[in-house]
């Protein structure tokens, strides 16, 4: 519909506004234009030494800075950093360059926990830095995973590559329900 037929419901308000209504959902609804081609997906992106990740924003809870106070787990790896009390709950923190066989996370004013969503593991992940939302039409996305310098392959969900950009999506809750993660007590 055009803005000459707008004009011509001037002087009905009422069959004006459902024609405004009507064309509202239609804005909203993505009809007349490819809708495959418009969804889009929506991670975070953090940074593990020198390598960029992306978590699924579903499988992400929210990003904390680094607590004051870390209290240490006896008798756990040492990539378990320890507990921390987060608004009255308790939330392990994992290094997770450490768990990853990448060393320590030296913690600095960039570095942040990740907190995964899931019902049942909760975990805080440390990372050396967290980008903020990357947004990637779903046509960008390969199944197949770029090789990375963190061996972190078994819990890689493919990439999205854009440009000479390659973005490794890191699956948060394949991490959490794999038998090795599980295990935090040090033998």
């Amino acid at each position: 519909m055009t803005s000459a037929t707008l004009k011509s419901l001037r002087d009905k308000p009422f069959d004006l506004l459902k024609e405004l209504e009507r064309l509202a959902r239609v804005a909203l609804t993505g009809q007349g234009r490819d809708a495959a081609a418009e969804r889009e997906w929506v991670g975070v992106a953090f940074r593990l030494s020198s390598e960029s990740f992306l978590a699924a924003r579903e499988e992400t809870r929210e990003v904390l800075s680094y607590p004051s106070v870390v209290t240490r787990v006896p008798g756990a790896k040492p990539w378990i950093r320890g507990i921390a009390n987060v608004r009255g709950q308790l939330l392990p923190v994992v290094d997770l360059r450490a768990y990853l066989g990448g060393g320590m996370t030296n913690t600095n004013r960039s570095t942040r926990v990740l907190v995964a969503n899931h019902r049942e593991v909760p975990a805080g992940l440390l990372v050396d830095e967290v980008l903020g939302f990357r947004r990637f039409a779903d046509g960008e996305f390969s199944a197949t995973p770029p090789p990375t310098i963190v061996r972190c392959d078994r819990y890689l969900a493919g990439a999205f590559r854009r440009g000479t950009e390659s973005w490794p999506v890191f699956s948060l809750r394949s991490l959490l329900e794999s038998a090795e993660f599980l295990q935090a007590a040090a033998s």
